[in-house]
C-alpha cells in the first residue's frame, strides 16, 4: 500500500462523541504487550542489526523554520513536542535493554518530526487502552505507536499518516499455512491480544465461517508477547496474528517461526499507520508537512531501513480527518 490515503467526500454530520466512547478505539495495529527482553544487538537474517541499548544513536533531521513557525502557540510554548507510545513490540516501539528507555522505529519518526518542528522530543510510554483518553485530556500532543486510521479514530482524532498497515500471521517454520482469507484459518487456534484490530479481523473473519456452516477460529488471548510466541512456539496454538513488522522481525531473528500470510490492518478497507493529534487542534497538518519534509531529505527513508522497515514506506505523508476519511461511510 505504497499510495497516499485516498480521499472521500464528507460524511453526514456525526452526533458528538463522548469520553466514554474510546474504548471503541482501542482496537488497532498494536498488541499492546512489551515484548520479552533483548540482546543489545541482534542481527537478523534480512540485512538488519537491531540496536536495542539505550544508546541509539539516532538519525536525526534538520529544523525547518517555516515548519517550526507553523506550529500551534499552545504546542510549541514549552519547546517540546511530548509524544505517547506503549513500548509494546520489537521493532516498532519497545523498552531498551536497560528496561525503561522506549525506542524503535516510531519513536525515531517522532525523532524526526520534533527535530522539523524545532522542538525537543518528550517520549511518555502508555498503556495502549489508555492513549485515547491521555490525548484527548492533553497529556500527548501526538501519539506515534502504530495506531491505524478507523472510522471510530477520525470521529475524535486527526491523523498524518507515515506508513502502511499490515497484519502477518505466524506460524511455526514446518507448518504448510498459506493464510489469503477467513477459508484458511477454519478449525485452528490463533493467538490474538484483546482489543485489537488483529481480533477484530479474526471475529469477522469467523463470522463468514460460521455463515458458510463451517468450523471459525478459536481464538486464544495473551496480554505478553514472550507468551503469545511461547504457545505458538510449543505448538499450543496454530498461529498468530500480530502487526506485520513484528512478524517479520521474528521471522528474521528466530529460526522456529515463519510469516504465512498478510492482511492489511484495516481489513476489509485499507488503512495507514498514522501520528495521532487531538481533532482540531491544527498540529496534524504540520506533522504531515514535517514528515513530507523528511520523506524529502531521505531521513525518512534512512530510520526505516534501519529498521528492517523499507517496505512499508509512503511516497507522501497525508492529514487525515473526519472530512476526507475514505472508510468513514463504511
Amino acid at each position: 500500500m505504497n499510495q497516499p490515503f485516498p480521499r472521500l467526500r464528507a460524511t453526514a454530520a456525526l452526533a458528538a462523541v463522548v469520553l466514554a466512547g474510546a474504548a471503541a478505539l482501542t482496537g488497532c495495529s498494536d498488541p499492546g504487550a512489551q515484548a520479552s527482553t533483548q540482546q543489545e544487538t541482534t542481527a537478523a537474517r534480512n540485512g538488519v542489526v537491531y540496536n536495542s541499548s539505550p544508546e541509539q544513536d539516532r538519525i536525526h533531521a534538520q529544523k525547518d523554520a517555516a515548519l517550526a513557525a507553523a506550529v500551534p502557540a499552545s504546542i510549541a510554548k514549552d519547546g517540546k513536542l511530548t509524544v505517547g507510545t506503549t513500548a509494546g513490540s520489537v521493532p516498532l516501539s519497545y523498552y531498551a535493554t536497560d528496561n525503561k528507555t522506549p525506542i524503535g522505529s516510531e519513536v525515531d519518526i517522532a525523532q524526526l518530526v520534533a527535530d522539523k518542528l524545532g522542538l525537543a522530543l518528550d517520549v511518555q510510554v502508555t498503556s495502549w487502552e489508555n492513549w485515547p483518553l491521555k490525548t484527548q485530556s492533553g497529556d500527548f500532543e501526538a501519539v506515534f505507536s502504530n495506531v491505524g486510521i478507523n472510522k471510530d479514530r477520525v470521529k475524535l482524532f486527526d491523523f498524518a499518516s507515515y506508513r502502511a498497515a499490515f497484519m502477518g500471521f505466524e506460524a511455526k517454520k514446518d507448518s504448510t499455512f498459506d493464510i489469503k482469507g477467513s477459508a484458511d484459518i477454519s478449525g485452528l487456534k490463533i493467538s490474538v491480544g484483546s482489543g485489537t484490530n488483529q481480533e477484530k479481523i479474526l471475529l469477522a473473519w469467523n463470522k463468514e465461517l460460521e455463515d458458510k456452516g463451517k468450523a471459525p477460529a478459536v481464538l486464544q488471548y495473551y496480554s505478553a508477547e514472550a507468551d503469545t510466541i511461547l504457545a505458538l512456539a510449543s505448538g499450543r496454538t496454530d498461529l498468530n496474528l500480530a502487526p506485520y513488522p513484528s512478524a517479520v522481525y521474528l521471522a528474521n531473528t528466530r529460526d522456529d517461526l515463519k510469516v504465512v500470510g498478510k492482511v492489511n490492518a484495516g481489513w476489509p478497507n485499507e488503512t495507514l499507520v498514522a501520528a495521532t493529534t487531538l481533532k482540531g487542534n491544527g498540529l496534524a497538518p504540520v506533522i504531515t508537512d514535517a514528515l513530507n519534509s523528511a520523506i524529502k531529505d531521505g531521513s525518512y527513508a534512512k530510520v526505516l531501513a534501519r529498521w528492517g522497515l523499507a517496505d512499508e514506506a509512503v511516497p507522501t505523508a497525508t492529514t487525515v480527518t473526519l472530512d476526507n476519511y475514505a472508510g468513514a461511510a463504511k
